[in-house]
């Protein structure tokens, strides 16, 4: 298997390096919108994980502007990326590669946390920690939003 296959898997781990719960809030999106994956996909098919997704989603937009917030290195904030980048990338990798695509994902997002974190600390001593994350964020829920939405097909779940 390329590495094309598992390109998604990848792009949704660089994803969960800035915002840990976007992949998980953006395949739940799609799951809401009708949208199916190729990968099997069992806790963001109940609905209570679905809408939960959806709400940690929103509250990690809000609460990363807040000055108290942690920085996504810390102990939490990597195994909250850990756990979204393997679901979501599971959820996006080809149909008997989910172990692959969650691994892919998970490898890009743990490293990739210190790079962003760098990036967005250059920008918060330029123009501040709410503009610039506001900026990230538009720039990770677009980035989120396009890889799911090219990377899943319209129609009833295929699992």
């Amino acid at each position: 298997m390329s590495i094309r296959n598992l390109l998604s898997s990848i792009l949704i781990g660089a994803v969960a390096s800035a915002r840990s719960m976007t992949p998980m809030a953006t395949i739940a999106t799609a799951r809401l919108a009708g949208r199916g994956t190729s990968g099997e996909l069992f806790l963001l098919d109940r609905p209570t994980f679905k809408y939960g997704a959806l709400a940690m989603g929103v509250g990690e937009l809000f609460g990363d502007k807040m000055k108290s917030a942690p920085d996504r290195t810390v102990f939490l904030g990597l195994l909250a990326r850990v756990m979204s980048a393997g679901i979501a990338g599971a959820a996006l990798a080809p149909h008997g590669r989910e172990k692959a695509g969650a691994a892919a994902a998970v490898a890009t997002a743990v490293p990739l946390a210190y790079l962003t974190l760098a990036g967005r600390k250059q920008a918060m001593a330029r123009i501040g920690q709410t503009r610039s994350g506001l900026i990230e964020d538009a720039l990770i829920v677009a980035a989120g939003a396009a890889i799911v939405t090219m990377a899943t097909k319209q129609g009833r779940y295929q699992h």
